[in-house]
């Protein structure tokens, strides 16, 4: 089985040596997305809602870009600089899965890339 590379001008540029996803089959295996807006690279951290928002605007533009959208992904991990902001984090979250979400571990982190405060990578299939 051959893997894909998936890349969406529309997401922001990978910060490493990674791909935005990679394609197997039916499976799409994401890389964790962080606030970073694509239209200015500015980087949102000082409001949780607005940074989680911004991380589901740029998975949705991977999803996009592999023909998907949310109703394919089974399986998300969410990275939290503080579990604290879990309430307003799971709030923002779950605006993008409200029927059959995927499933999903939340685990609280020392730090992020760019020390940013919320980071979600996820599993989709299609």
């Amino acid at each position: 089985m051959s893997k894909e590379v998936i890349y969406s001008a529309n997401a922001p540029e990978p910060i490493g040596p990674y791909s935005q996803a990679i394609k197997v089959g039916s499976l799409l295996f994401a890389s964790g997305q962080i606030a970073i807006q694509k239209s200015t690279g500015k980087i949102i951290t000082e409001n949780i809602t607005e940074e989680t928002n911004q991380v589901m605007v740029n998975i949705a533009e991977v999803l996009t870009a592999a023909g998907m959208d949310f109703s394919h992904v089974v399986k998300c991990t969410v990275f939290l600089k503080d579990m604290n902001q879990f309430p307003l984090v799971n709030e923002a979250y779950g605006k993008r899965f409200v029927t059959n979400p995927p499933a999903r571990e939340t685990v609280e982190v020392r730090r992020l890339p760019k020390d940013v405060n919320v980071e979600i990578s996820f599993i989709a299939v299609k």
